[in-house]
């Protein structure tokens, strides 16, 4: 099961070996894990699609309809696929939310991994990579079909 991540588990974010660098808690932030902690995801509520970490903290609104999530990892293996996969069922049913986006490195784990997830490369900029899981069968990237 996914779920917020209780205060009592905060050290578990200083595991994070992706960006350590970037806050995880505040406004429109929300980290998740599995119920057993092999997996963290980091979630930022953005008003636009970011293509770099600056512009996740310029976009970031508690408001936003485009989930981001900029950082994952797990301890343990398939848990990184299954907490992706539970995070995107979850933002099915998130009122306000129509876009689930990943602002990934630009390393080929990464590309594989959400390639082999199911989602599909939307952009790619001098330092970062875009990755967006469909989360609306009636919408891709963002736009009513």
């Amino acid at each position: 099961m996914i779920r917020l991540i209780s205060i009592n588990e905060l050290d578990i974010l200083d595991n994070d070996p992706v960006r350590l660098h970037i806050p995880k808690i505040g406004p429109g932030k929300q980290v998740y894990v599995l119920d057993d902690l092999t997996a963290v995801i980091c979630v930022c509520y953005c008003t636009h699609v970011p293509t770099t970490e600056q512009e996740l903290e310029k976009y970031q609104n508690e408001t936003g309809s485009v989930a981001v999530a900029y950082t994952v990892w797990s301890s343990k293996k398939g848990a990184g696929r299954a907490i992706v996969n539970k995070l995107a069922d979850l933002m099915k049913g998130k009122q306000g939310v129509y876009r689930l986006v990943t602002l990934s490195p630009l390393t080929e784990m990464a590309s594989k991994f959400h390639i082999r997830n199911g989602a599909t490369r939307i952009s790619r900029s001098d330092t970062c990579q875009n990755f967006e899981y469909v989360i609306d069968d009636n919408e891709i990237f963002g736009v009513p079909v």
